[in-house]
């Protein structure tokens, strides 16, 4: 049978040695993990004592501690970075914008949009559009991509 009375006991020994803004998340870790193994001991025809239930909490203490020490240091988006040349930045500048134009991109198709035949052009804004193209539009496309193949 389970003992969540004695469980939370345990717990309560143990919960102080989490920061102070985890410890009710280690506190219920703890007394999880203890009616886990509890309930697997009874499996078995055995029961936890109450060294077992220590043992469990002080692992489950350790198993905190290295996933915050594994989590990555944050600093505040208002810190100041600095590159290998020495440039300061804010750390917020540096956040990818989701909507901000790819301008390479978009040289490189301006470019392209340029030096490509007005034919071409045609057909691709066809292509963007959804429209269907043509029998011979279709042609020209086949042989527009194996010139740029070979």
């Amino acid at each position: 049978m389970l003992d969540w009375q004695k469980y939370i006991n345990i717990a309560d020994k143990f919960q102080y040695k989490a920061k102070p803004e985890d410890r009710q998340d280690l506190r219920q870790d703890i007394v999880l993990r203890l009616a886990e193994v509890e309930a697997k001991y009874n499996g078995s025809g055995n029961s936890l004592t109450e060294g077992g239930m220590v043992r469990v909490a002080s692992y489950t203490v350790m198993a905190y501690w290295r996933e915050v020490m594994r989590l990555p240091k944050i600093t505040s988006l208002n810190g100041i970075v600095a590159d290998s040349e020495g440039n300061e930045t804010e750390l917020c500048q540096m956040l990818a914008d989701d909507k901000a134009i790819d301008v390479d991109a978009w040289l490189d198709a301006k470019l392209w949009l340029y030096r490509a035949p007005p034919r071409l052009v045609k057909i691709a804004y066809r292509k963007v559009s959804g429209l269907p193209l043509t029998a011979a539009e279709s042609r020209y496309l086949y042989k527009q991509r194996q010139k740029v193949l070979v």
